[in-house]
């Protein structure tokens, strides 16, 4: 199993939390403060973060940019807000999955499972996007045009410059480059690079958004991501693409 960090300042949920998940035989550390959860995942590590975002001392999206400042930890969103908006923003910010509460344990159990088979099984903390792609069988650098992708390394540069991305980023840059000229479908993208067979597109497209942004190019002007309405995206080098298609994200 896995080591987990509870973040929750309600007592009676923090405790009923460290409880199920002790049962089903995680190691499980909890902490009621967001400056405590900065602490745990920076000096201590551990494999997963479940994050309340009412936090007493800091909000806990604000908590989620620190931890991003320091480890690329999965880390779960477990809240009572379900406003949309809200969940696009923290997914948009680097939060793996968003749980609203109240769920059951066996709800929690399936989506800590997920998250940690997208996170490679399951990996120690302490340093950003250093683990390993899901199911990754790959050429360690794949090179189309400007951009290189080293999977082994999991760094990817532009003319030489380096790109500072997310591992969400990351994995679909890895995969679409992996199928240069291809169109890979959204759904294909939300089963091999997600693991998740059902769901609606609008995460995929906040993350092709931010990546268009730091490959230097937009939806209207595109240079590496090409969207073809109606069926998905495909990479390829400028000298390559074809007349960009409308209605791309």
């Amino acid at each position: 199993m896995s080591s987990v960090l509870v973040a929750e300042d309600d007592p009676f949920v923090r405790s009923a939390l460290v409880r199920h998940l002790t049962e089903a035989g995680h190691a499980v550390r909890s902490v009621g403060t967001a400056l405590e959860a900065l602490r745990e995942v920076a000096q201590v590590g551990c494999e997963l973060v479940l994050l309340d975002l009412g936090l007493p001392d800091l909000d806990g999206a604000e908590a989620l940019k620190m931890i991003r400042g320091v480890t690329d930890v999965p880390v779960i969103i477990c809240t009572a807000r379900d406003e949309e908006a809200e969940i696009v923003r923290l997914l948009n910010t680097g939060a793996d999955d968003y749980l609203v509460k109240p769920f059951s344990p066996e709800h929690l159990a399936a989506r800590m499972a997920a998250v940690l088979r997208r996170a490679g099984g399951g990996r120690a903390s302490g340093g950003s996007a250093a683990g390993a792609h899901p199911g990754a069988r790959r050429d360690p650098a794949l090179r189309i045009g400007g951009l290189t992708v080293d999977v082994q390394r999991r760094q990817a540069t532009l003319d030489g410059r380096q790109l500072d991305l997310t591992r969400r980023e990351f994995d679909m840059l890895a995969y679409l480059a992996e199928r240069p000229g291809v169109v890979v479908a959204r759904r294909e993208l939300r089963t091999e690079v997600w693991q998740q067979a059902y769901g609606g597109d609008q995460t995929i497209d906040v993350h092709l958004s931010w990546l268009r942004r730091k490959l230097g190019e937009t939806a209207s002007r595109p240079r590496y991501l090409h969207t073809v309405r109606g069926v998905g995206v495909r990479l390829e080098p400028p000298e390559a693409a074809r007349p960009p298609e409308a209605g791309a994200p």
